[in-house]
């Protein structure tokens, strides 16, 4: 099933104001086209509070895993609980296994189970906020500069979504500056933003131009959705309704109400096509989830982007609770086992629609946690594990430099096995930017002002992964 074919079952994402609504009324109007097949989405999953990702990615020889079981104490996996990983031929060469809750994860890393099977997710160790490269000793001796606000969660959040570790007066971020530069060239005109938001407002979309679209796994609330049962948003939405159908004599006024009650009229419509895709749609079922819902409104958007005249797109989704201070072991376990399922549904939804190769999925949080037990959880720490996943990726490997886990490594900062970072969030950016179609060395500069300290971009051949800032995209990806 073709991108088309998705898309023929319904049309646009639901905004949440005025201004999206406009947008999307624009949109529609305009008879974007919607033949080409230049379509990219980056789908960043953000996983609020630190996950304690030593414990999603473990090694799974020997000696290493000795260290992890010695350094972690009571917080360690028993090895024969892990879910073992078969590396590509372009992987560290390494072994390792992940948390016994991700079989979903483990299957779209390793190709479904068969050596022909397509492997669609890799790992990238040991990635964290950096301005420049550091070793121990200058970060200990602050010989380099640190990163504002090490170990806290706002700004390490902050800076995962603008990377700008050292700050800014006017946050924008990354993907924000992205579409300020991306939006008109790549979207044709059209007036619907690139930027949307399944999590709320988030720094990580906004520019110094653009604003995200803010909607729900439910799409609008609609003026008859919640009528008849004196519900604030419906009676409010009455209200706004019976202000705009009044006569007004001022142009000013006259014009917006009119484009107010067509805005207005086209949410009800794009509702209605949203619910028109059930859960089904795209021949996968989704578990009952938070995230999962979510995660099939994300699938619902993208295949609806060309409805939307959007070749480029942008969607933030996040799960929070990570935060595992008092208790890791349970609720990790828990989280994962909703998060992984769901996931695995996505990626097979983008499959069966035809989408895989145009989308690519990324993890992110605020930080890893510290490798020492507190007694039952972890604190706040530094580097740590995420992956990328889709068709365009080159599967099947663990990336970046996978710190020792023995107490007092070289990358061991201290407070409990905090790890710094070898792998900059700027490489990572960087690499799927170059896929999404960014272009120029003034461009990377003005979305990633600290790239030049990790990596320069004029190296960047797409025929040769060597050359690419970590090298998880396939050559003929772009």
């Amino acid at each position: 099933m073709g991108e088309s074919s998705c898309a023929a079952l319904g049309s646009t994402s639901i905004m949440s104001t005025l201004l999206n609504l406009k947008m999307a009324n624009n949109a529609v109007a305009a008879d974007l086209p919607t033949d080409s097949e230049d379509r990219k989405t980056l789908v960043c999953l953000y996983l609020l509070g630190g996950i304690d990702s030593y414990n999603v990615l473990i090694p799974n020889d020997t000696a290493r895993y000795a260290d992890y079981a010695a350094t972690r104490t009571n917080l360690a996996l028993a090895q024969q609980s892990l879910l073992p990983l078969s590396q590509s031929v372009n992987g560290d060469g390494q072994e390792y296994a992940i948390h016994p809750a991700m079989g979903g994860l483990q299957k779209l890393f390793n190709g479904n189970g068969t050596p022909e099977g397509p492997r669609r997710l890799s790992f990238i160790s040991n990635i964290g906020t950096l301005i420049e490269p550091m070793t121990r000793n200058q970060y200990k001796d602050r010989l380099k500069p640190r990163p504002r606000g090490l170990f806290s969660h706002s700004d390490q959040s902050e800076q995962w979504q603008t990377s700008l570790p050292q700050g800014e007066t006017n946050l924008t971020g990354w993907a924000g500056r992205t579409a300020d530069i991306l939006h008109d060239q790549s979207n044709g005109g059209s007036k619907t933003s690139m930027s949307i938001s399944l999590a709320g407002n988030n720094i990580f979309q906004v520019g110094r131009d653009t604003q995200q679209f803010v909607m729900t796994h439910r799409g609008a609330l609609t003026f008859s959705e919640l009528s008849g049962n004196n519900h604030p948003t419906a009676l409010k939405n009455l209200a706004l309704r019976s202000m705009m159908e009044q006569q007004y004599n001022h142009l000013m006024e006259k014009a917006f109400a009119e484009l107010t009650n067509q805005s207005l009229d086209q949410q009800e419509f794009v509702q209605g096509e949203f619910d028109a895709l059930e859960e089904g749609f795209a021949g996968v079922s989704f578990p009952d989830s938070g995230i999962a819902r979510n995660l099939l409104a994300t699938l619902k958007t993208i295949a609806l982007r060309a409805k939307l005249g959007l070749r480029r797109q942008t969607i933030f989704v996040s799960r929070g609770g990570w935060d595992h201070h008092s208790s890791l072991i349970e609720p990790q376990q828990n989280l994962l086992a909703e998060l992984t399922p769901a996931l695995a549904a996505f990626q097979q939804g983008l499959e069966n629609c035809g989408l895989a190769d145009s989308v690519l999925t990324f993890s992110a949080s605020d930080f890893a946690r510290t490798l020492r037990s507190n007694g039952s959880g972890s604190d706040h720490a530094w580097g740590g594990n995420q992956f990328v996943m889709g068709g365009a990726v080159a599967g099947g490997q663990v990336l970046g430099q996978y710190p020792s886990l023995a107490p007092d490594s070289p990358n061991d900062v201290g407070r409990g096995g905090r790890i710094l970072p070898t792998t900059s969030v700027d490489a990572l950016v960087a690499e799927l930017l170059l896929w999404f179609g960014l272009e120029g060395r003034a461009n990377f500069e003005q979305v990633l002002p600290n790239l030049s300290n990790f990596y320069d971009i004029g190296d960047a051949e797409a025929s040769d992964p060597s050359t690419l800032p970590i090298g998880f995209l396939k050559p003929d990806s772009f």
